[in-house]
């Protein structure tokens, strides 16, 4: 254990010194040796932390962490510097924007890449990448730096090993899976996972965004062709487009990120209720502590609600305490093939147009892919000026509409408002506006109540009845509503119960889902029971598989009941 407040290896779970709570992982930093060239992994505990292994020399702090500059990148960094071929035989190295030359760093802003023209930069990359894939010596420098760290390499693989064995014994074969998008990290699972587990047929399932690099595209196939006696199943949201779903509810942003949801999660859970069915499944994913502040505060291992995105599994990272360092590492001593989108300096694959990517990605998708970025820019303006920006194009090339909050402007908000008033006729009922008419799924969407029966309402209003599941005791009545003051309407009483509030709230949600409801298919990942079905015409929940269990009404799990809620909410300013 260790205590980040002392800086100290502790034998407890709270320092008996400061009285904080330790952490599980040692964490590490990356020290620099002159005489070798090259960066060296060490953990702070390490006695020997300022001695090289190669040659026994000194060394220096260089950073927290670091990854190579291949080639193709070290060129793209002297042409944005001025310098073309500059630094060919020199040992370079990547933390975020500051490159490491030979030891000594340069910062690589912000400002350089929004003023480089990509056009000009395309055309000496041309021109000097036949002379750069000749003349460098980058393979030599790799060579040194596996040497350099096989001890570290030795620890991390034990370590793993340890880790995938012990999860994976208390689960069947069937019931294992890996989750694979195409990155460094789940390419290093799911070759650890194999290795392990000495089972190159677990199913691995790749979730197909349609926004992926079609560079990750090339790496997928070749993955495949590679593996091939895994069980590759690919996951892809087929009845959704992401452009005409961003013109709906606006493009999403790092606060409302909704194309998660419906374009990744979503169709995953399908491909895993599909396999897996009715079990519990346990899933190797890639995610690492130091990736952002959201993942520190992950486990290691997760399967509870409100924690994994996918309630029907059990999650397990076995490289949640590696650096990038060691991700790199790994890969180029075991002669991983990887994606090579982090060739050309991408530091993270995945959706090209996530609002959470940072300036390099932005510059290197206008280098690389720039017809798909000038469709995205022009769909951004166009949203921009379709809610009243005064100047949409520095919203977008500022970067504004990444920080965008809510639902205003955007004509879909209308729908997620719960609008209802109090019967005056009758005690604990209240009419709820509709955007369209009563169609037969809406009586379908109270299964989660109780038992929905159509035979023991009343027949002369259309009365729908829920019963307790436990007492056959109606609980819920629904009936069409019809009134000047409403276009479409219904009116739910509750009955029976207790706390008649609580239920109605719940009630509101599956209102809501109705009237707003844009097959983000965030219920289908909440349900561990593959009850509900999110088609392109209705909302349906299968009253055989449905355990009532009430996680797709539960706000804990799912505020407001619906995933728009979060992404549709008109803010005081936007």
């Amino acid at each position: 254990m260790w205590c980040k407040n002392c800086s100290r290896e502790v034998a407890n779970e709270i320092c008996e010194i400061c009285g904080n709570k330790t952490q599980e992982d040692i964490p590490v930093n990356i020290r620099w040796c002159n005489h070798c060239k090259t960066p060296i992994i060490k953990a702070l505990n390490e006695i020997d932390i300022d001695v090289c292994p190669l040659c026994h020399n000194k060394t220096e702090y260089l950073s927290t962490d670091v990854r190579p500059a291949f080639p193709a990148e070290r060129l793209l960094f002297e042409i944005l510097k001025g310098k073309p071929m500059a630094y060919k035989d020199c040992s370079v190295w990547v933390n975020n924007n500051k490159y490491y030359i030979d030891g000594k760093a340069y910062t690589l802003s912000s400002k350089e890449l929004k003023e480089a023209n990509p056009d000009t930069v395309r055309e000496q990359l041309e021109k000097y990448k036949e002379q750069n894939e000749k003349e460098n010596k980058f393979q030599e420098y790799i060579n040194l730096f596996i040497q350099a760290n096989q001890n570290r390499l030795n620890y991390i693989k034990s370590e793993a090993f340890d880790f995938i064995k012990k999860e994976a014994s208390k689960f069947t074969e069937e019931q294992l899976a890996i989750s694979f998008s195409g990155g460094k990290d789940s390419t290093v699972v799911a070759d650890l996972v194999v290795r392990a587990l000495s089972n190159p047929s677990i199913v691995h399932i790749y979730g197909d965004t349609t926004l992926e690099l079609p560079i990750s595209y090339e790496y997928v196939q070749r993955f495949r062709k590679n593996n091939p006696k895994c069980i590759f199943k690919i996951s892809k949201n087929r009845d959704q487009n992401f452009y005409d779903v961003a013109k709906k509810i606006g493009p999403p942003a790092r606060m409302l990120r909704w194309c998660c949801t419906m374009f990744k999660t979503g169709p995953i859970t399908r491909v895993i209720n599909g396999i897996f069915r009715e079990k519990s499944i346990l899933t190797f994913y890639g995610i690492r502590k130091n990736e952002s502040v959201s993942r520190s505060k992950y486990n290691r291992v997760e399967d509870k609600a409100g924690e994994v995105k996918i309630l029907k599994q059990k999650v397990a990272s076995p490289i949640f305490y590696w650096c990038d360092g060691d991700i790199w590492l790994y890969m180029l001593a075991e002669n991983v093939d990887f994606n090579d989108a982090y060739k050309l300096g991408y530091d993270r694959v995945g959706c090209w147009c996530c609002p959470n990517a940072n300036e390099r990605t932005t510059f290197l998708s206008k280098l690389y892919i720039p017809e798909r970025y000038k469709e995205w820019r022009d769909f951004l303006i166009d949203f921009a000026k379709s809610i009243g920006k005064p100047d949409p194009e520095n919203y977008i090339d500022g970067g504004f509409w990444k920080a965008r909050q809510g639902g205003n402007g955007v004509k879909a908000a209308e729908n997620i408002k719960i609008k209802y008033t109090n019967c005056t006729a009758e005690d604990h009922a209240k009419i709820y506006s509709l955007v369209r008419p009563i169609e037969d799924y809406f009586y379908n969407m109270f299964t989660p109540f109780g038992i929905v029966s159509r035979e023991l309402g009343n027949k002369l209003i259309d009365e729908v009845l829920v019963l307790d599941i436990r007492t056959n005791v109606p609980i819920i009545s629904i009936q069409p509503f019809n009134n000047d003051n409403y276009k479409y309407a219904v009116k739910i009483k509750t009955m029976n119960v207790e706390k008649h509030d609580d239920l109605q709230r719940m009630i509101s949600y599956q209102v809501r889902k109705y009237n707003a409801c844009m097959k983000c298919l965030k219920c289908e990942s909440i349900c561990r029971f593959g009850a509900i079905t999110v088609t392109p015409d209705e909302y349906r929940i299968d009253e055989k598989k449905c355990k009532r269990c009430k996680a797709c009404v539960t706000p804990k799990i799912l505020v407001g009941g619906c995933l728009m809620t979060n992404y549709l909410s008109i803010k005081d300013d936007d």
